[in-house]
């Protein structure tokens, strides 16, 4: 049933995988987090865990972004977002040289969607973080819309 912003309410629930760099606006993330969203054609209520890395486990930005969709922040070691990386869109060398996994915001999403999970939304980027969103492989088939 669209909502009257033109968007598909979904009764799944999705986990937005975040990354970015210290001391990132808050502003910023969240414009990008509500532009993901949008790609997907969803709600911010479909929203249920944003995810990300634990060494941003004190920034700013992440938990700007958990209150903003009223939702909890949890934060995975490098090592599991690793073990993501068969399933990833968009490995980077660059990130793991700098994290110690191929990526944060794609393994983010797919380490707190669990394993039946699938990238709805790979990799979007602004100057200075990144957003993935991952739910339901029914979701990506279009059978939750």
């Amino acid at each position: 049933m669209p909502s009257a912003e033109g968007m598909t309410l979904v009764t799944a629930k999705l986990v937005m995988g975040l990354g970015c760099e210290r001391d990132t606006a808050p502003e910023e993330v969240i414009a990008l987090a509500e532009q993901a969203l949008a790609h997907a054609g969803v709600s911010g209520r479909a929203v249920a865990l944003v995810a990300s890395l634990d060494a941003r486990a004190e920034e700013p930005a992440i938990h700007a972004v958990a209150r903003h969709f009223s939702v909890p922040p949890r934060f995975f070691d490098a090592a599991t977002l690793e073990a993501q990386s068969p399933r990833l869109k968009n490995p980077s060398k660059v990130v793991f040289a700098h994290t110690g996994c191929h990526g944060v915001a794609e393994g983010a999403a797919l380490s707190g969607a669990g394993s039946d999970a699938v990238l709805l939304v790979p990799k979007i980027r602004s100057a200075r973080a990144t957003v993935a969103i991952a739910g339901p492989a029914d979701f990506a088939r279009g059978t939750l819309r």
